[in-house]
């Protein structure tokens, strides 16, 4: 029997949006007219990250680090501004239409890492 480890990456198309990142995204997204996607990081503290990227991978907007329920970020978040070594799962929300398969790998290989 394998053991996997607990504290183990995602990333992966098949991980959506939860309810609670939905008005976020939207929020995101109208205000960056030349994003096509929201990349979005969610810590192990429950804090999780998001911003706009555009056709090419670029960031199209600002990076926004918020907890759901509070009015703050958690302490760690406000010392290592949400470290990549704490990254739970990481996935881009996709505006319609899509880009192509091949677009999405590189915009997500560039944007989230490999």
């Amino acid at each position: 029997m394998k053991i996997k480890p607990k504290n183990k990456k995602k990333t992966s198309p098949q991980l959506v949006a939860q309810k609670s990142e939905e008005a976020m995204i939207q929020g995101i997204l109208e205000g960056s007219p030349d994003g096509i996607g929201v990349a979005v990081v969610r810590l192990e503290c429950g804090c999780r990250k998001m911003a706009a990227v555009d056709k090419n991978g670029d960031p199209a907007s600002k990076v926004i680090i918020y907890r759901d329920s509070a009015l703050n970020v958690c302490d760690k978040c406000k010392e290592d501004n949400g470290a990549f070594a704490r990254v739970k799962e990481s996935f881009i929300h996709w505006t319609d239409p899509e880009p192509d398969e091949d677009t999405k790998r590189k915009i997500i290989a560039k944007t989230l890492g490999t």
